[in-house]
């Protein structure tokens, strides 16, 4: 009984540094204020697009063409960096994703925010010898940074003062 309560224990305390190194934080109801009703514009198919939009539903903001605040967003870009001198074993990259944001009220046309890029970044230890972990590794990268972008373009609209 001590070995299943020790490895119990042991695994909640891993999973709780886990989390806690990665920025992960329990947020209540209340912390995210209620968004008007927004349209995505601009490039609306992209993963970022599509993850924003699910997410903003999520969070119960209506998500829907003609509505009063145009949020226009550019096609993401990933750049990708090596780091490090070139080894034999393994390199570290750092990837970052980034987008332009605009958010226009469209009764008059102004702007409560204009071309601001919102970026993430990571990084990532890969092996150079290892090709179909290499691209795994970068494909699961990408998708965090994906709902890591969004997240931040949430949270940003969150504080535009115009939109409260």
């Amino acid at each position: 009984m001590n070995r299943r309560r020790f490895l119990t224990l042991s695994t909640a305390a891993s999973v709780a540094v886990l989390l806690s190194g990665c920025g992960f934080r329990l947020r209540g109801s209340e912390s995210m204020p209620r968004l008007p009703a927004l349209s995505l514009e601009g490039d609306d198919n992209s993963a970022l697009a599509q993850q924003l939009r699910t997410r903003l539903q999520q969070l119960g903001t209506e998500v829907t063409s003609g509505a009063p605040w145009r949020v226009t967003l550019s096609t993401p870009s990933l750049q990708q960096r090596p780091i490090g001198t070139e080894g034999r074993a393994s390199r570290e990259h750092e990837l970052t994703l980034s987008t332009s944001l605009s958010v226009q009220q469209r009764d008059t046309g102004a702007y409560a925010l204009n071309d601001a890029t919102v970026a993430t970044s990571t990084r990532i230890r890969v092996s150079d010898d290892d090709l179909l972990n290499r691209e795994t590794l970068f494909q699961e990268a990408q998708q965090t940074l994906t709902r890591q972008l969004a997240q931040r373009i949430i949270e940003r609209l969150a504080n535009l003062e115009a939109l409260r």
